[in-house]
């Protein structure tokens, strides 16, 4: 059915009610525009009239980021081994709790052209340690996806899977899909998934038992991501070292932080309630997840990281993995130009070290790698022997900040990576990771892509083949049997 077909209390709403100075569906505020005119005049005027000093200053303010960026990376890794940050339910736990008490579950699963690996991730929904009745399933498939529907309907699917075939209209977005399906949400709590995905059996009964006992303010909670093809090429270990970075490191260290949660774009568990409150997701920005962590945060909620596994397929075409990384970092930049368009505001909703980490994560990211290939275009001309402009261009006191650049920069985030490997259990991850360096040039390549995008194309979602993985995991059952009611 679409949802045209359904009742009329039944038909969703607007796509999406997040308020319009929160949408990335405009690209910039009046003011940025005004902002970005000035400071490119400035540029200009500086590398005409006085070139070297323009360039100096440059360099400094490149690097300065650039040392701010590597520095949080650090405080976050350290909060993250010395206190951990997650939410631990444990399997006796989750099981304790009768089927009675639990309360009705909404799973949305977005899907487009994934006919492939749709019955893997159904079966996986099949699996969950969850009573039938408190489940409320919703395949949110396009309009004009006629093999998805026809693999969704080819399967014997459950009374509680409901399949909704989302009418054209644009932009087509996840979030624009997810946003239809939430006002459909019968649940008191709602999931995403997304086709590839490979959600724990306990992933359910573990965070409905952890929000009856956390307090309303704590209105999401985030599963951690990994990859079950790992081992499938360099490409592969790569990515699962930066995702066990990202899940182990990085978001529980923001967690001890108290500082905006960019969320990942599946197994993130909410309250309905304050969901619809917000406005769902944004259909214009293209990671609508962070987006969605960062306004959680702005408007005084506490996002969690749940100690549960939601296996997914990492990208093992470089091609493929550029589509998917330059949409990443094109959402990023979209979070962070739409949370700055009012930067006193947003100072009074999260505070001045809520600001600054916002910035050098959220902002850093992309940002990191867009500046790589200047720095490594410095080194080199360094290493060939233009020695004259080198000098020119870092006078002593920014020499000696070039210089933890090159060196400590880049030692912290090969540590990092190590140290996520070892995480990770997989000793081949480790050796690998001490080849990261070359897995930044694919970063920068896809940040060059998805500034560019972000001109001409900010809201285009560009399609990530999924499929590809050498390696289907056998599918796991729940080691403990859960409570009767």
């Amino acid at each position: 059915m679409t949802a045209n077909d359904l009742a009329p209390a039944e038909r969703p709403v607007a796509a999406a009610a997040v308020p319009s100075r929160l949408s990335a569906r405009d690209r910039l505020s009046t003011g940025q525009r005004v902002t970005f005119v000035v400071v490119a005049v400035v540029l200009v005027a500086g590398l005409t009239l006085a070139t070297m000093p323009t360039l100096v200053v440059l360099v400094a303010v490149i690097s300065v980021a650039y040392l701010a960026i590597f520095a949080e990376r650090l405080i976050l890794l350290r909060k993250a081994l010395t206190d951990p940050g997650t939410l631990t339910i444990t399997p006796e736990e989750a099981a304790a709790v009768p089927d009675s008490d639990l309360p009705i579950y909404t799973v949305l699963i977005p899907a487009y052209r994934e006919p492939q690996v749709l019955p893997h991730l159904l079966h996986a929904i099949t699996e969950l340690d969850y009573p039938p009745d408190k489940l409320d399933v919703i395949l949110l498939l396009e309009e004009d996806d006629e093999e998805t529907y026809a693999a969704a309907t080819a399967v014997d699917l459950p009374g509680y899977f409901r399949v909704l075939r989302v009418p054209y209209s644009e932009p087509r977005t996840k979030p624009k899909a997810c946003n239809v399906g939430l006002e459909l949400a019968r649940g008191t709590l709602v999931t995403i998934f997304d086709a590839e995905d490979r959600p724990e059996p306990l992933q359910l009964r573990r965070a409905a038992v952890a929000f009856a006992d956390l307090p309303p303010g704590v209105v999401c909670l985030q599963a951690k991501l990994a990859y079950f093809n790992h081992d499938q090429n360099i490409i592969t270990n790569w990515f699962t070292t930066e995702y066990a970075m990202w899940f182990e490191q990085m978001l529980p260290g923001l967690v001890r932080q108290d500082a905006p949660i960019p969320l990942g774009g599946t197994s993130n568990h909410f309250r309905t309630d304050v969901l619809r409150r917000l406005g769902g997701w944004d259909p214009f920005n293209v990671t609508e997840d962070a987006d969605l962590g960062v306004r959680l945060h702005r408007a005084g909620y506490r996002t969690l990281v749940l100690d549960s596994v939601t296996l997914e397929e990492a990208n093992s075409d470089a091609i493929n993995w550029l589509k998917q990384r330059s949409r990443w970092y094109k959402g990023y930049l979209q979070t962070w130009l739409v949370h700055s368009r009012h930067p006193i505001q947003l100072t009074r909703e999260i505070g001045l070290l809520g600001l600054l980490r916002f910035n050098l994560f959220v902002g850093g990211t992309p940002l990191l790698a867009l500046l790589n290939p200047v720095l490594w275009a410095l080194t080199l001309m360094w290493f060939v022997g233009e020695l004259g402009f080198i000098d020119r261009l870092f006078p002593t006191w920014l020499y000696f900040i070039g210089l933890a650049c090159l060196v400590l920069g880049n030692f912290t985030f090969v540590y990092c990576n190590v140290v996520a490997a070892r995480v990770t259990g997989i000793p081949s991850l480790v050796s690998r990771a001490l080849l990261s360096p070359a897995y930044w040039v694919l970063m920068s390549l896809a940040a060059c892509k998805a500034l560019v995008q972000l001109v001409v194309a900010p809201s285009f979602w560009e399609k990530t083949t999924h499929g590809l993985g050498a390696t289907v995991p056998v599918p796991v059952t729940s080691e403990v049997t859960h409570a009767n009611a």
